[in-house]
C-alpha cells in the first residue's frame, strides 16, 4: 500500500533529525573532557592531593587523538593516578595503551582491570544495553586480551595492583590505604580479608609528624551495590569506579537510561554519596564518597555518545571540615 502524502511529509523531518542526532553522537564520542571535583576526605592538616581518575579507554591502535589527550593529562601534575579498567578494545591495543599512559606511569598509581582487559569486544545487538544488567544477554566467551601483560606493565611501573588485594602508599605525606576487587561485572570480585599486618606498610613509610590516619581508598571497575556496601563497611573514605560510561546514551534533563549494573541511574557518573547524601547535603551520615567516571571510550562497534561526553576526572582531595 503506498504511503499517504502526510506520512511522507512527517518521515522527512524525522529522518533528518535522526541523522543529525547520529552525527552528533559520533562527534561527541571524541569530545574528551576533564571534570574537576573537590572531595573533603583527608585528615586535618593534610595538604591537598590531586588524584587523576581514568577509566574505560576502550582503546584501539588507531585512536591517535585519544592517545595524545590521555598523555597530556600528565600536565595536570597529579599526585596519584587511578585507572579503573577497560583499557583495551582491540587484541593489538596494548602498545597503544602504554603509550597513552606514558608519562603518567612515572607517577604513583593504582589499578584494577575490567572485562575489556580480559576479553576482546565483538559486535552485539545495541538493544541489549537497554537491559537493567547487560550480563543477562552476554554471548559465549569472546577472544582473550593480554590482561596479564597489561597488569605486569602497570606493576613494573610501580602502580599498586588492587585485583582482590590490599596495599598502601604514602603520597604527599598522607597515608593511603588501598583496597580493590577484580571486575564485579564478570563476578570475579573477591573482597580481600583484613590481614594481621594491615596498615604496617603505610605506618613504616610514614614521614615523621604526619597524621596516624590518612585516606582509605576503594577501587573497582564496576560499581555493583554489593561492592559499594563492602567498601563502605570496610571504612573506605572514597570509592572510585567506572564501567557505566555515564549511561553513554543519555537524555537531556532525564540523564542516563541504564548503568549496565545494579547501580541506580542517578549515580551513573559524577561525585555522590553511598548509600546516600553527599556532596554537601544532609542525610549522608555513614555514607562513603563515591566517584563514578563516565570514561573515555566506547565499544568500537557502537562508537557513539549522546549527552554524555567522554571524560577523565581530577579529584582535589582536601581536609575534612
Amino acid at each position: 500500500m503506498p504511503r499517504r502524502p502526510g506520512v511522507r511529509r512527517a518521515l522527512g523531518p524525522l529522518s533528518l533529525t535522526g541523522l543529525a542526532a547520529l552525527g552528533w553522537a559520533l562527534t561527541e564520542a571524541r569530545l574528551y573532557t576533564l571534570r574537576r571535583h573537590t572531595v573533603p576526605v583527608l585528615p586535618a592538616g593534610a595538604r591537598t592531593l590531586r588524584v587523576l581518575h581514568v577509566s574505560d579507554l576502550h582503546l584501539t591502535p588507531h585512536q591517535r587523538d585519544k592517545i595524545a589527550w590521555v598523555r597530556a593529562l600528565d600536565r595536570l601534575d597529579p599526585d596519584f593516578v587511578v585507572t579503573t579498567g577497560d583499557n583495551m578494545a582491540h587484541r593489538e591495543a596494548l602498545p597503544a595503551v602504554l603509550e597513552a599512559y606514558g608519562p603518567l606511569l612515572d607517577r604513583p598509581g593504582a589499578f584494577v582491570l575490567g572485562s575489556n582487559d580480559y576479553f576482546a569486544p565483538r559486535p552485539k545487538n545495541p538493544a541489549r544495553y537497554l537491559l537493567p544488567d547487560a550480563r543477562t544477554a552476554m554471548p559465549p566467551e569472546p577472544p582473550r586480551l593480554p590482561s596479564d601483560e597489561i597488569a605486569d606493565a602497570f606493576r613494573r611501573a610501580g602502580w599498586k595492583d588492587l585485583t582482590n588485594r590490599r596495599d598502601a602508599v604514602v603520597v604527599g605525606g598522607t597515608e593511603i590505604s588501598l583496597v580493590g576487587v577484580d571486575d564485579p561485572h564478570l563476578d570475579r570480585d573477591r573482597f580481600p580479608n583484613v590481614p594481621a599486618t594491615a596498615g604496617r606498610t603505610a605506618a613504616d613509610a610514614r614521614p615523621r609528624g604526619t597524621p596516624a590516619r590518612g585516606l582509605h581508598l576503594g577501587v573497582a571497575h564496576a560499581p555493583y551495590v554489593r561492592v559499594l556496601d563492602a567498601m563502605r563497611d570496610d571504612g573506605c573514605d572514597l570509592v572510585l569506579a567506572g564501567h557505566t560510561h555515564g549511561g553513554q546514551l543519555c537524555l537531556p534533563l532525564a540523564g542516563a537510561l541504564v548503568t549496565n549494573c545494579d547501580l541506580d541511574r542517578a549515580r551513573a557518573s559524577g561525585l555522590h554519596g553511598w548509600p546516600g547524601g553527599r556532596p554537601g547535603t544532609p542525610g549522608g551520615a555513614g555514607s562513603v564518597w563515591l566517584h563514578v567516571s563516565a570514561g573515555l571510550g566506547t565499544s568500537p562497534y557502537t562508537p557513539v555518545r549522546f549527552a554524555c561526553r567522554p571524560e577523565a576526572s581530577l579529584l582535589s582531595l582536601t581536609p575534612r571540615s
